[in-house]
């Protein structure tokens, strides 16, 4: 030790002698009085040093002035293709000016009712709310102007609750009174806060919750909004109007509190209800898929729960979607569904049915030709139903006219009625595909055009999947011991419900009396010996089956015509329990988003797929899946071998409900599973002719189409092999169409119970929930 510092280290000690003595000599009061304000000077020493040397690591004046540009979340495919982004968020910018005066009334009085005082930080709100979080009743001390340093740099502050942040975000409050001013603060401010739903600010929060701008909120409405503020989540008004009520009141009760309301009014206040006029605020972008807004939907929750900001904090979305394989999927949808709308427009635009098997033959069909007018033609009462069911005829009954009045009006007026015409006669179709090795989603296209139309037919629709349910009814009848090889006589017969009533299940094509193996009910997918087989299974054991594999939304109506297909159900159910089966019996939850990583490329949320369950045997799978390889060999399905020439080992089903209204085909490979739907969103329009109403004539063209895309772009294996599998030999190519199996709608007749109820149509919204029990279903057929 060199001599200077021997000499500092002998007047340290001496210094510290002569204070320990000092205090010695003091009484015991004044010795403690003493140790804690040195203690404290201390400590207030300490902190001043951590605080200047926090400075360099807070925004800084230029930050402010030039606050970063946000950057907006995006959602990216598994193969790093930008799918869409939060860039045109729901944000818009007012000025204070454009503000109720009463929602700044509020805000001040409840969250800094000394914001026109103090300089950024409120030392005696600080203080008070130390020593209530001492006594137990934890509080914060934030001014306006520290909640605002925390909304524009929430990456610089940080989001973890410790001093570190608390500090951070004081510094850069006194930075921003030293930069703007109080009516600048408020303003910025009340267009940066988060109000759930990706709604920012006050004029978004104004129109989601009220539908009104920010400028006409009332009293009550403005202290709803500010009570908010406290947890978006917690006082939500929309998920938890108690709460939110609650919270109001306490607003009012501070404007009370600082005089900006006289008790008499205060008190008519608190008796008044919470309303809300809920108007979710649209944020798709141009680049918009219903995938994407499938996954916008989860994501504006997750953002909610977690505290980040979907517009400004740059977060990368990884999904499951495969970039090459969506595009294909969209292309066949498109392709396939113009194909067969040209059909659809062609077959209903005359008296007279001009049969083809080809979709080009309809092209030229349709020119010159008024699509649909022989349709409407042909059902008048339709035509008269769909104006009454319309809007603007509602409208018209609420503004006092007549009802007969208002429909001769509305049919007088073409231009409406073509337009109310053609939206019920648009075809649609919905195309899903999943990976059965971990569930994930590859390729999920809900509509013809989800600009023209939002309404998701992957997972919104609830249609009747028709034989597309009947491997459940099989796989059920395999778990229970029976062989595939397992005879049964193709004839008619009486099943008693047990409501005594008796279904008759028929086939269109007819019966042969004949004896029928299991595996050939099938694969040429015969009611008779589907309800057969029903009847030796049970319906708990084939509903217990299709929940296990995947039907586990939609609910399943205990009555036998459940083995035909007659309870609703979506497409990615239906997909993703195909998928249970192509996995060998088991089930995984669809996977759509893989990892969320921040703009640094650093990961911040991970969501790992959960643990398969076993729905049934691996060895009734794979005998499940060979029966099901000869509906695509040689039964229903076999177009997508002869129009596609898919020649690998795959398997699948197809699906047509009574009077052609839905369509179905579903085909499963090692490597992937997919499906489509087709049809109209109102059920009462359908096909007309019964070829192109099957399942195996319109939905299996799109799924024929993306897997050929699939395949010859080697996004899946030529020769990949289900287990048990082999690949089959090379089909010679036939000088003329072959001969296909015919999948006609069948009928179930019931005896004893009332009349189906007509289908109702689908408009596009929310689907309408199912019921256990149900009178009389449609039958279903093929």
């Amino acid at each position: 030790m060199s001599i200077r510092a021997q000499a500092l280290f002998v007047r340290a000690r001496a210094v510290c002698a002569r204070t320990r003595a000092y205090l010695q000599s003091c009484s015991p009061w004044r010795r403690r009085l003493l140790i804690a304000l040195g203690s404290a000077g201390a400590g207030s020493a300490l902190l001043l040093l951590y605080l200047l040397l926090l400075i360099p690591f807070t925004p800084g004046i230029s930050d402010l002035r030039h606050a970063r540009a946000a950057q907006a979340t995006t959602l990216v495919s598994a193969d790093g293709k930008e799918l869409a982004s939060f860039e045109q968020g729901v944000q818009e910018h007012v000025t204070l000016a454009q503000i109720s005066p009463l929602v700044v009334s509020a805000l001040i009085a409840t969250e800094d009712h000394r914001f026109y005082q103090h300089h950024g930080v409120d030392i005696r709100r600080v203080g008070g709310a130390m020593l209530a979080s001492l006594k137990g009743d934890a509080q914060g001390g934030s001014t306006i102007t520290q909640q605002l340093a925390r909304n524009m740099f929430p990456e610089e502050i940080g989001r973890s609750r410790n001093l570190n942040r608390k500090l951070k975000e004081l510094i850069t409050a006194l930075k921003i009174e030293l930069t703007f001013s109080k009516t600048e603060i408020l303003e910025a401010y009340l267009n940066t806060v988060p109000f759930l739903y990706n709604s920012f600010g006050i004029e978004m929060a104004a129109r989601t919750y009220f539908d009104k701008p920010a400028a006409k909120l009332d009293i009550l409405e403005s202290a709803t909004l500010v009570g908010m503020l406290k947890g978006t989540n917690y006082y939500n008004p929309v998920g938890n109007p108690e709460r939110s009520l609650q919270r109001r009141n306490v607003v009012l009760g501070q404007m009370r509190k600082h005089e900006l309301l006289t008790e008499r009014r205060y008190r008519e206040l608190l008796k008044r209800p919470l309303r809300v006029h809920f108007s979710r605020q649209s944020e798709r972008s141009p680049t918009d898929t219903h995938f994407t807004a499938h996954v916008r939907k989860w994501l504006i929750e997750w953002a909610d729960e977690n505290d980040y900001n979907l517009q400004r904090d740059g977060l990368v979305v990884h999904t499951t979607l495969d970039f090459t394989l969506q595009q294909a999927a969209m292309r066949a949808v498109e392709r396939q569904g113009n194909a067969l709308q040209a059909v659809a427009d062609a077959e209903w635009s005359r008296p007279g049915l001009s049969a083809s098997t080809s979709t080009g033959a309809y092209a030229w069909m349709r020119d010159g030709a008024a699509p649909f007018e022989y349709f409407w033609q042909s059902h008048p009462a339709l035509a008269d139903a769909i104006v009454r069911e319309s809007p603007e005829y509602r409208r018209a009954l609420d503004g006092g006219e007549a009802a007969a009045d208002a429909l001769k009006r509305m049919k007088a007026d073409r231009p409406f009625i073509a337009q109310l015409r053609a939206a019920k006669s648009r075809l649609e179709a919905g195309f899903v595909a999943i990976d059965p090795a971990n569930g994930q989603l590859r390729a999920w296209v809900g509509s013809r055009d989800f600009h023209r139309g939002q309404f998701d037919h992957v997972e919104q629709a609830q249609r009747q999947p028709g034989s597309t349910f009947k491997p459940f009814v099989y796989g059920a009848a395999l778990e229970k011991g029976l062989l595939p090889e397992r005879p049964y006589r193709d004839a008619v017969l009486d099943i008693k419900a047990a409501d005594g009533s008796i279904w008759r299940p028929t086939d269109m094509s007819g019966t042969s009396g004949q004896q029928m193996t299991m595996r050939d009910g099938l694969v040429y997918s015969k009611n008779t010996i589907t309800a057969q087989v029903m009847q030796d299974v049970g319906l708990p054991g084939i509903a217990k089956l299709a929940r296990g594999l995947g039907i586990r939304d939609s609910k399943l109506a205990m009555v036998p015509s459940l083995a035909l297909g007659t309870s609703p159900v979506t497409l990615l159910e239906m997909v993703n329990a195909y998928a249970s089966i192509a996995a060998q019996g088991e089930y995984r939850k669809p996977v759509f988003v893989t990892h969320i990583t921040d703009r640094h490329g650093k990961t911040v949320a991970s969501f790992d797929a959960e643990a398969p369950q076993r729905a049934m045997s691996a060895e009734s799978a794979v005998t499940l899946i060979d029966m099901m390889r000869g509906v695509v060999n040689r039964g229903t399905g076999a177009g997508v071998r002869y129009r596609f020439g898919i020649q690998g080992d795959v398997a699948g089903k197809t699906g047509t409900t009574q009077n052609n209204t839905d369509g179905w085909f579903i085909l499963m490979h090692p490597n992937l599973v997919a499906g489509a739907w087709v049809g109209f969103n109102d059920a009462r329009v359908t096909m007309r002719s019964d070829y192109w109403g099957q399942g195996g004539h319109n939905a299996l063209l799109l799924v024929g189409d993306f897997f050929k895309s699939a395949i010859d772009g080697g996004k899946i294996g030529r020769d990949a092999i289900f287990p048990g599998g082999r690949r089959p030999a090379p089909l010679p190519q036939p000088e003329a169409e072959p001969d296909e199996v015919v999948e006609e709608p069948g009928e179930l007749q019931q005896e004893g119970a009332p009349a189906p109820a007509p289908a109702a149509p689908d408009l596009g919204g929310e689907p309408p929930a199912a019921t256990e029990a149900v009178e009389a279903p449609r039958a279903e057929g093929a």
